[in-house]
């Protein structure tokens, strides 16, 4: 188990993560050439794999010990009537996944990766941010530590995701402090709220914003506007590097936590690509902003790790026809 002394220590550590492996990139690339196909014809496929070797260190890897995280944590700016659910559906919803019922269970046996859940001091809710920093630096501290440590050493692909009802408003707040542009920007309907409490949804970001303008790197701007299972996400994406582990992003909510280590280091979300575009409206402004283009499209709202779950099938796909695909050589093709 790791702990860090405070919030600098963290910082320090993003600031000394591996990099991709020149090595293994130019093995992958060498690999991708000789393969019996067009070249190019894999599309993304090819980038996906060369990209994944590249951070494991091997020209020829293969994708067996995929984990999935799902974070859960509860927003004192739930009571301000931002979500359409009452905010002890967060204890519910991780009762079940632990039992095997929700969405997630069923996608993370699908894609072969083992699910773990973290409840994230579900009893103590965050500070309303439009009255004060959601966070203390050692609430936040304590949050990045709970995702640092839940990362398994041994998995090979990590996609982390949420439960935190209201939380579609923190990371709406997120994004417009760190990207630029107003709240309506950034707001969406998340579970599906209606007119007037979008309007009021709306409001409440727009408020947190103005008390929280001058708002520091990125972790500042997390302590201030997000949420434990935000910074946990954090924590385990940073992680997650430390290891050369890849990391599939999920929807909205994962990005604005995603990018609250990219707004305190350039180079911290180099080991990530996104699952999925979802259909808070805000998700694709966001991936922009980062430079992530998704693998999928399917109108997800869920949560849950749900999309970067899905998206795990696409990155082994890659992985092994980059990996399992016999060369010219091999085959016995005459190249072109």
């Amino acid at each position: 188990m790791v702990e860090f002394s405070d919030l600098e220590a963290f910082r320090a550590a993003l600031t000394v993560m591996p990099v991709p492996d020149a090595a293994a990139l130019a093995g992958a690339q060498d690999r991708n050439a000789q393969l019996t196909k067009p070249p190019g014809a894999l599309g993304r496929l090819e980038d996906i794999a060369q990209w994944y070797a590249a951070w494991r260190a091997d020209p020829q890897p293969r994708i067996t010990s995929p984990q999935i995280i799902v974070f859960a944590g509860n927003h004192g700016v739930a009571a301000q009537g931002v979500s359409a659910f009452p905010p002890e559906v967060t204890a519910q919803m991780v009762l079940n996944f632990e039992h095997g019922g929700a969405a997630i269970n069923q996608l993370a046996r699908s894609a072969g990766a083992t699910l773990d859940v973290h409840a994230v001091d579900l009893d103590n809710p965050t500070q309303d941010f439009t009255q004060a920093p959601a966070m203390s630096e050692a609430e936040l501290l304590t949050a990045l530590t709970i995702g640092w440590n839940a990362v398994r050493t041994d998995a090979d692909l990590l996609v982390v995701g949420e439960m935190g009802i209201g939380n579609t408003t923190p990371a709406a707040a997120l994004a417009a402090a760190l990207a630029g542009g107003e709240a309506a920007d950034w707001t969406g309907r998340g579970t599906g709220v209606d007119d007037a409490s979008l309007t009021n949804k709306t409001r409440v970001v727009a408020e947190g914003l103005a008390l929280h303008k001058d708002k520091g790197d990125g972790l500042e701007t997390l302590r201030r506007l997000g949420g434990r299972e935000l910074a946990a996400m954090a924590g385990a994406i940073a992680r997650a590097h430390s290891l050369r582990i890849p990391v599939i992003l999920d929807g909205f909510i994962c990005t604005a936590a995603a990018a609250c280590l990219a707004y305190t280091h350039k180079s911290a979300l180099d080991h990530c690509i996104a699952g999925h575009l979802s259909a808070e409206g805000a998700h694709q402004s966001l991936l922009d902003a980062l430079d992530k283009p998704p693998l999928l499209s399917l109108g997800l709202r869920l949560g849950e790790a749900s999309g970067g779950a899905l998206a795990i099938h696409i990155v082994k796909a890659a992985l092994e026809c980059h990996s399992g695909m016999a060369t010219f050589a091999e085959a016995g093709v005459t190249e072109g």
